[in-house]
């Protein structure tokens, strides 16, 4: 079936969203062909009062933005009804990029950080303009993707918006509950009647449960058995949080609640960006409407951390990666003092390499100068002190799902990575310090020749190791190995979707559905082998080769710090004697 107003056409097969008072379809002009979104209000929302059904009509006639869905017209069906007609946005909504498995643990840091970058500033748009929204969530956030593949993300669905002034407040409920503010909560979910008024920070509520769904692919507050399950709980755990608290999960029924003041482990972000969200969640996600962080705060804390630049470093001794967030601005010496506070490696112990080579930073230089990088191609940062490399960066589930596979993957991508890294990293600081110390001794001091001999003897051994481990490097198939599992898995994954969705299945369905939950079973053992006795057995056996490279490295260390003090004294010697036959000179000349 079809419906159509005079200018656009679209399929009632079409829905790209339904809500309580209107469906959202993918419609087509019928001259040009371009596709467009057209909101239909049912019987509900047409039986409201006038001005209540013209409000989202103003509401985006007044709004214009690149992170706002655009409205292009509002037609008529034959029923004389109204109907709106927007931007179509191809990347369907936030939510439905949440629900796809390679996201079950939330977005990429990239794309987390689009997001937090296009919600702001169309957030600071409806501030500009006294708007507010009332009903954010990540269904009513709608991805537009570019050309280049990049997304945009769009607020959308403003029927529930009207315009209210930072110090104004008003009394009527709208929202979806589990982004729905503490105290319309209680008046709207629980039915409690209340004498409280709600202002703008309800906005700011719902954008905290947002980000943290996409920072985490889960909801912050979770009762035992679900938010709509257990809505008492829920009400509990909103309303009692302690401040600074970001998250609480009520693990068993009538259990006590875990609070969290971090982001989980298993989300995608890094531990650099972390630490910059996490205090504009805590200020957001404030029950206490007195309490809660205001728009100006939270657009200029958000702001600050969208200005920084990553600079991505990889701690070799530690065998860990980081991201340093920081302003351009900024100097080396906050730099190296940032990376203390993420590694706890001392400034004075820090000592960076790039490509291979010494990276010498002076301390009033600026940021900006710092050369680009990546998680492929980092900073190396070595410690002049002795570091623990016996982490691992990941932590093993016990249930397998589809998005649990998704982690193994890129769990395997990153050892992956890390391999590459401390292969490169332990032959370019080693070959370059023998070298070095080479160079000195030949000058200066020939009686350490010896002693270099041996290291440089140690060196062509470790080389020889290094290239051996490179060679397996390079031979390992377990990325494209579970490549191809996952993408197995998915298949299945998505017929049993289909099937579920089409209701009651038909005996050979059934039969299929069967086999198919062994082929299933018999994969995620696969991946299971794959990754602890291939990838990870690999991984260990790594580090375990790095220990005795670092160890290799401290006496190298404590060999150049004694070699150093002799040249340091040799030279004192040598200025000496070029003092005193300076002053033998001068003597000569007075006597003739």
């Amino acid at each position: 079936m079809t419906s159509s107003t005079t200018n656009y056409l679209w399929s009632l097969q079409d829905v790209l969203g339904q809500g309580a008072t209107a469906s959202v379809y993918k419609a087509r002009n019928k001259k040009s062909g371009e596709l467009v979104a057209v909101k239909v209000f049912n019987t509900v929302s047409y039986n409201r009062p006038h001005e209540v059904q013209m409000r989202e009509f103003d509401m985006l006639r007044k709004l214009n933005h690149s992170n706002i869905v655009r409205l292009y017209t509002v037609e008529e069906l034959p029923s004389k009804h109204k109907v709106l007609v927007m931007e179509y946005c191809s990347g369907g909504s936030l939510l439905s990029l949440l629900e796809e498995p390679e996201n079950a643990f939330g977005l990429p840091e990239t794309e987390f950080l689009t997001v937090l970058q296009c919600v702001v500033q169309g957030m600071n748009h409806l501030r500009e303009n006294g708007v507010v929204h009332r009903d954010i969530k990540p269904g009513n956030i709608m991805r537009q993707v570019g050309e280049d593949g990049k997304s945009v993300y769009k607020l959308t669905d403003f029927g529930a918006a009207r315009e209210l002034e930072d110090d104004e407040k008003f009394l009527s409920i709208y929202g979806t509950e589990e982004y729905l503010h503490p105290d319309m909560y209680e008046r709207a979910v629980l039915r409690k009647p209340h004498q409280k008024s709600y202002g703008v920070s309800v906005d700011l509520w719902s954008i905290g449960v947002t980000f943290y769904h996409a920072a985490t692919g889960s909801l912050p507050f979770t009762p035992y058995g679900g938010p709509r399950r257990n809505k008492p709980t829920m009400y509990k755990i909103t309303t009692e949080k302690p401040m600074g608290a970001i998250a609480g999960i009520q693990q068993v029924a009538d259990g006590p609640i875990e609070w969290s003041y971090k982001l989980p482990h298993s989300c995608q972000l890094s531990q650099g960006l972390a630490v910059q969200l996490v205090p504009v969640l805590a200020g957001i996600l404030e029950a206490d409407q007195e309490r809660c962080w205001g728009f100006d705060q939270f657009f200029t804390a958000t702001t600050d951390i969208l200005q920084r630049q990553p600079v991505h470093l990889f701690s070799l001794q530690q065998a860990k990666a980081h991201c340093i967030y920081i302003h351009h601005y900024n100097t080396v010496s906050i730099f190296f003092e940032e990376v203390a506070s993420q590694t706890g490696i001392g400034v004075q112990l820090q000592h960076l390499l790039y490509l291979g080579h010494n990276l010498p930073l002076e301390g009033n230089m600026k940021v900006v100068n710092l050369p680009s990088t990546s998680p492929a191609q980092p900073l190396i940062l070595l410690s002049y002190g002795p570091e623990a490399n016996t982490s691992l960066p990941f932590r093993e589930r016990k249930t397998i799902i589809v998005g649990v596979v998704h982690q193994y993957l890129r769990t395997v991508q990153l050892l992956h990575t890390h391999r590459e890294l401390l292969l490169q990293g332990y032959y370019s600081y080693m070959y370059q310090s023998v070298w070095l110390l080479s160079l000195q001794v030949h000058e200066h001091l020939p009686i350490y020749a010896a002693g270099i001999q041996e290291f440089q003897n140690r060196l062509d051994h470790l080389q020889i190791e290094q290239a051996k481990l490179a060679e397996t490097l390079a031979n390992d198939k377990s990325c494209q190995k579970m490549e191809m599992l996952l993408q197995k898995i998915m298949t299945i994954h998505q017929h049993y979707r289909k099937d579920r969705l089409t209701g009651k299945l038909a005996y050979n369905d059934e039969q299929i559905h069967k086999f198919e939950k062994i082929h299933l079973s018999s994969h995620i053992k696969r991946v299971k082998s794959l990754f602890r006795e291939d990838c990870l057995q690999r991984y260990k056996e790594l580090l375990a080769s790095t220990r005795t490279w670092s160890r290799s490295e401290q006496a190298l260390s404590s060999f150049s710090t004694g070699l150093l003090a002799d040249l340091e004294m040799s030279e004192q010697r040598q200025n000496k004697v070029n003092i005193l036959l300076y002053l033998c000179i001068c003597n000569l000349d007075q006597t003739f």
